[in-house]
């Protein structure tokens, strides 16, 4: 078979290694050959590409980013969006697209594959970690160690200088690396943008803390807020910084914000994202040739499966009540 790859949304660790497994295991199981479109939809839509084979993608399992490349293009966007990707794909032979992305990637190629026929196999990938009916999103594991890793380094500051420190982790809509970060790594308080939270208690798990000789630490998600008052978060400050701020001013105990933004982001995978990266890419080939278009490949415990994309992006993975309540046993 002929097919297409693309990477799209924001660069994540595991991309590479989806990439490389999809690459070996077609060449080498099946005879396949590989496209490879540059800066996901956009290359499609512009039938700007590479040719994949196992060269090309030899030593890139612990490499971090996308050799593709990526972007948040849209190819639902324009009126002729659809037809220029269905072009792209008979102009150059393919029989279908692996696309690996995050929930607009996908969401794109759902509706290509369920609305217009288009041949696409989705893999999922984000740090977030915020696709239905997968449990783990190629990305989150690297990005839980690194903000794990981060609290580590914290605490003896934190403990040196008797000061709140905060730390600002990504998620978008939804707290999963706070909460798994904020468990391994010890922290006093995790925030999260399912739970709005209250200052005042925020503050008393501050107090708390000192009461008991020790400085605490706090988890933000980037998108969580307080409840019932609006943040004016003001320049380039984000809530790690207004939530430093607004304890110090509180509490009187000196505070300080570190924003991990884009690291969480970059470097090379962890072993377990190369581990599931590999494995989804070795099950995307399995389901273009099984003609399972419109499917997605999921892990479950630690079988891989396939669910309908469409479902899988039809909402966004939250955390559930339950799982907060671990952390809750720590705050204070």
């Amino acid at each position: 078979m002929r097919i297409g790859v693309l990477t799209g949304g924001s660069d994540c660790p595991g991309l590479n290694a989806v990439i490389r497994a999809v690459v070996r295991k077609g060449v080498q199981d099946h005879g396949d050959t590989f496209t490879g479109f540059r800066d996901g939809w956009r290359g499609v839509l512009t039938d700007d590409a590479m040719e994949l084979g196992i060269p090309e993608v030899r030593g890139t399992l612990p490499r971090g980013g996308t050799v593709l490349g990526s972007s948040r293009t849209d190819p639902l966007a324009r009126p002729d969006g659809p037809a220029r990707v269905r072009a792209t794909l008979e102009a150059r032979r393919l029989d279908g697209l692996v696309v690996i992305g995050g929930i607009h990637t996908l969401t794109a190629a759902a509706t290509l594959a369920d609305e217009h026929g288009i041949p696409c196999v989705g893999v999922p990938k984000t740090i977030d970690n915020d696709i239905s009916g997968t449990d783990y999103t190629v990305g989150f594991d690297t990005a839980v160690g690194v903000a794990t890793e981060t609290i580590d380094r914290l605490h003896t500051t934190a403990e040196s200088h008797k000061r709140v420190l905060v730390v600002e982790v990504m998620g978008r809509t939804s707290g999963w690396i706070a909460i798994h970060a904020g468990l391994a790594g010890g922290a006093n308080g995790v925030l999260i943008p399912e739970r709005p939270f209250d200052l005042d208690r925020v503050c008393g798990w501050v107090a708390s803390r000192f009461g008991a000789s020790y400085a605490p630490i706090v988890v933000v998600a980037d998108n969580a807020r307080p409840a019932g008052e609006p943040v004016r978060l003001g320049g380039l400050s984000g809530i790690g910084e207004w939530l430093g701020r607004e304890i110090e001013h509180r509490t009187g105990h000196e505070s300080r914000a570190t924003v991990l933004g884009h690291i969480q982001r970059g470097g090379t995978p962890s072993p377990f994202d190369r581990w599931l990266a590999t494995r989804f890419g070795l099950h995307a080939v399995d389901a273009v040739h099984d003609g399972a278009w419109g499917q997605m490949v999921a892990l479950h415990g630690q079988d891989v499966v396939r669910v309908r994309l469409a479902d899988a992006v039809a909402t966004v993975k939250t955390v559930d009540p339950a799982r907060y309540a671990e952390n809750e046993v720590f705050f204070g």
